[in-house]
């Protein structure tokens, strides 16, 4: 899709500069081990933050960044390559050569001890000057494999709405949506919302959860300033956000859990989780 007609699908370049944050606070509100082990699909990637985030610092298996937007997926491959440079490399633990006295004076196990005081999470290990100077450099791990970051995560361009589906499996632990529905919902009208649920749906494992971020009826009305054709569609539109959840449950999910609403002004929204039955 060309991203010259302007962000009528929600695909907002530079989105990221208008919702900063290094841990995203949609994922805060889950518990620590919620990712971790899971093939996650993240739909509307944007340029891949929370993508990543979920890939590298809460230890998926495997996750999976759909946009619709070719340039945001080009900028979220280059995320991908970003942090890879940023991030540090795991610590070589050393034997520490332990003197009569007791103590500890070798040089390997002083910057083992040095680098123990520092923070685990710190994925700035070379400053961004060095990306900027040299370009992204692929920092060597001992965490190889298909499931180590950044070979975890990978992007693909993608209507996922509107491709055809009928091949698809239930093959992800979580799917995420956020701030994607009033898009769906405006392009493709009722039939769409539902067809994209019953999607989700499928392609989630027996248990698999669904993680929405819905936006609120009263922000349709800026998008449909936005285009005629999204005001046209507007007019057609019988569902509100409010009966997403019923709607669900008729398509085989659980009762909807609240985790909590995030955000600042016009970003503060409640965060939904639905159980596959």
């Amino acid at each position: 899709m060309s991203s010259s007609t302007g962000p009528v699908y929600g695909n907002y370049h530079g989105y990221y500069t208008k919702r900063p944050s290094v841990r995203d606070p949609r994922l805060a509100l889950l518990p620590e081990t919620f990712f971790a082990g899971k093939g996650v699909l993240d739909i509307g990637c944007n340029e891949g933050w929370v993508t990543c985030e979920i890939a590298q610092s809460w230890g998926a298996r495997q996750v999976v960044g759909v946009d619709i937007d070719d340039t945001l997926v080009r900028a979220a491959w280059k995320r991908r390559r970003s942090l890879w440079s940023l991030q540090s490399p795991e610590l070589k633990i050393y034997s520490p050569k332990v003197m009569e006295n007791g103590s500890d004076s070798s040089p390997k196990s002083k910057r083992a001890r040095l680098d123990s005081d520092l923070d685990g999470d710190t994925c700035d290990y070379f400053p961004m000057s060095c990306e900027q100077s040299h370009g992204p450099l692929p920092i060597p791990s001992k965490a190889a494999g298909e499931h180590a970051f950044p070979h975890n995560v990978t992007f693909r361009m993608a209507d996922w709405v509107a491709e055809d589906y009928a091949s698809d499996e239930p093959i992800y632990d979580v799917v995420l949506a956020f701030s994607i529905t009033k898009w769906i919902h405006l392009n493709h009208g009722d039939d769409g919302i539902k067809r994209f649920f019953l999607r989700v749906h499928k392609n989630l494992k027996p248990g698999g959860v669904f993680i929405l971020e819905p936006q609120a009826w009263d922000t349709y009305a800026k998008a449909r300033r936005m285009d005629q054709r999204l005001k046209e569609n507007a007019k057609y539109l019988q569902l509100r956000p409010d009966d997403f959840s019923s709607l669900l449950q008729e398509i085989g999910f659980g009762p909807p859990q609240l985790l909590g609403s995030t955000g600042e002004g016009g970003f503060h929204r409640p965060v939904h989780m639905h159980s596959k039955l």
